[in-house]
């Protein structure tokens, strides 16, 4: 028996598992090509900010926004988001980043600024978490 027909015959017993490796390997490709279109890291959203004049948009609840957040930042929680995308309406033209705690909620709101007609809207990668982690300054003062 050659190599190729035992795989043929090794196939043939366990399609099943074969057709799971593919739709993994897809979505880790899928993941890879498409997944971050929409994010910057902290160092991107930074020179997004002094470059381009990007809007950063903290989804984060007022507390923990108050107990630091990104220079500039606007606070806008995710409790009444949807209610309050009217105040925005002066930053269409402008590219949004978006941020939370860790980037969850962040990506959520988002999906819902595309969907209002927001066509530059990023998401902060990692949230405030990986603004810290990069080294990137919090301030206490009220934007």
């Amino acid at each position: 028996m050659t190599f190729f027909s035992q795989l043929l015959e090794f196939l043939g017993n366990h399609w099943f598992l074969f057709v799971v490796l593919a739709v993994i390997v897809g979505l880790l490709i899928h993941n890879l090509i498409v997944g971050n279109q929409g994010s910057v890291t902290p160092l991107q959203a930074v020179a997004m900010m002094n470059q381009q004049e990007a809007v950063v948009l903290d989804v984060r609840p007022a507390a923990d926004y108050a107990k630091g957040h990104i220079l500039g930042a606007i606070n806008l929680p995710m409790n009444g988001f949807s209610k309050q995308l009217a105040t925005l309406q002066k930053y269409r033209e402008k590219p949004l980043i978006v941020s939370c705690r860790s980037g969850a909620q962040s990506s959520m709101a988002c999906g819902q600024l595309r969907k209002a007609g927001f066509t530059a809207v990023f998401n902060l990668q990692g949230g405030v978490l990986a603004w810290e982690s990069a080294g990137q300054p919090l301030s206490k003062k009220k934007s």
